[in-house]
């Protein structure tokens, strides 16, 4: 991988800018199932993201783009490809951490 013997951020994270991934061939680390070469995936800033734990894959291409700009679906997309429903299932086992109470820790 590209980021191998170098500092890559946490992989479940959120961050400032907004990612466009897309899956060129092979299997995208943050998307086992479900992410096919030619899926694109889109998370707009703030929104946590990506693989739960490191793994290192051969044999496949994905790219991403960056932007401090909020992304927005065009009609077409969201009618076209629709947001896959199970979208979130991967962190249902994740424990809450925070409850929104001010203050508390």
């Amino acid at each position: 991988m590209i980021a191998e013997d170098t500092f890559r951020p946490p992989w479940c994270h959120k961050k400032i800018m907004s990612e466009l991934m897309g899956n060129i061939y092979g299997q995208y680390d943050a998307k086992p199932q479900g992410f096919v070469p030619d899926g694109i995936s889109l998370q707009n800033m703030m929104l946590p993201h990506g693989p739960l734990k490191a793994e290192k894959l051969d044999n496949t291409m994905s790219f991403m783009f960056e932007t401090r700009l909020l992304q927005h679906l065009t009609r077409l997309a969201a009618v076209e490809a629709p947001p896959q429903d199970d979208y979130i299932e991967p962190w249902d086992s994740l424990e809450k951490q925070f409850d929104g109470t001010p203050g508390k820790k």
